[in-house]
């Protein structure tokens, strides 16, 4: 069942420019994953022990606000992600949902509004069904018009995992 707010990786175009230098100016240094198990933002899956992976530091908002022509301010903000070293096409389809869900997990939604501003948040404690504690969380983030779209992060390392847009 697809999620009322679908999950979205890095944009493709995004990824081809991160594999080669990544937002804070360094050049991508791809290695060979020899444990598995990397959050993958490029296709919102878990890497497979022996893929070929980069970790680069991303800027969501930066890019979103220069696509838009708007200036977050200080609201921007940079963070590492895993990506696969080389173009992967993406997400399957094959688990449609929320990544890296695991009940225990604490994450961070943030809320932000056209201008790039943050309008709010939230931690969320995953519980035994984190599929419908996002679904809960998410609706409560765009019941508020001024709500364009919501950055999903990791408390503990403050990572970016993925974004949702207003539905």
């Amino acid at each position: 069942m697809t999620p009322a707010f679908p999950p979205l990786p890095i944009p493709t175009a995004t990824l081809g420019e991160l594999r080669v230098r990544d937002d804070a100016g360094n050049p991508s240094k791809p290695h060979t994953d020899d444990e598995g198990g990397a959050p993958l933002r490029c296709c919102l899956r878990s890497s497979a022990e022996g893929e070929r992976i980069a970790l680069v530091s991303y800027a969501p908002l930066r890019r979103w606000a220069a696509a838009t022509d708007i200036d977050p301010g200080a609201y921007d903000e940079q963070g590492p992600v895993f990506i696969h070293a080389e173009d992967c096409g993406g997400p399957t389809g094959e688990n449609p949902g929320y990544p890296w869900a695991r009940p225990g997990a604490l994450r961070v939604l943030r809320c932000y509004d056209r201008r790039g501003h943050i309008t709010g948040g939230r931690m969320l404690e995953l519980p035994e069904d984190p599929r419908a504690a996002f679904e809960t969380a998410l609706a409560e983030a765009f019941s508020d018009p001024g709500t364009a779209q919501v950055h999903v992060r990791a408390v503990e390392y403050g990572c970016y995992h993925f974004r949702v847009d207003r539905p």
